[in-house]
């Protein structure tokens, strides 16, 4: 009797982001070379401004995951930062990031 109350328990505490984190990702922004994919996600609340910058090299595709302090409201608001963030990471770094 004590697994259906706690799969109940775990259904209601953990059902808003669980939902929030099976929605696909943001579709990636071309930028200087590199593509931006917003990957906010889910954080007492709000949304965390994170993402991924990908570029080709040679046959071979190097990432570079960051996530920010700052959170929003809407998913949607997290991934237009994200976005302005990977911006300011290349324009900053450019392919050094990588290494």
């Amino acid at each position: 009797m004590s697994s259906i109350f706690k799969s109940l328990w775990s259904r209601l505490t953990n059902s808003g982001e669980a939902r929030v984190a099976a929605e696909p990702a943001a579709e990636a922004v071309e930028y200087k070379g590199f593509r931006i994919r917003p990957a906010p996600y889910p954080s007492r609340g709000q949304y965390q401004t994170a993402g991924v910058i990908e570029k080709d090299f040679e046959g071979s595709v190097k990432e570079h995951r960051f996530v920010r302090a700052e959170t929003h409201a809407s998913k949607d608001a997290a991934a237009a930062f994200a976005v302005a963030k990977g911006r300011q990471i290349i324009d900053e770094q450019g392919d050094r990031m990588f290494g």
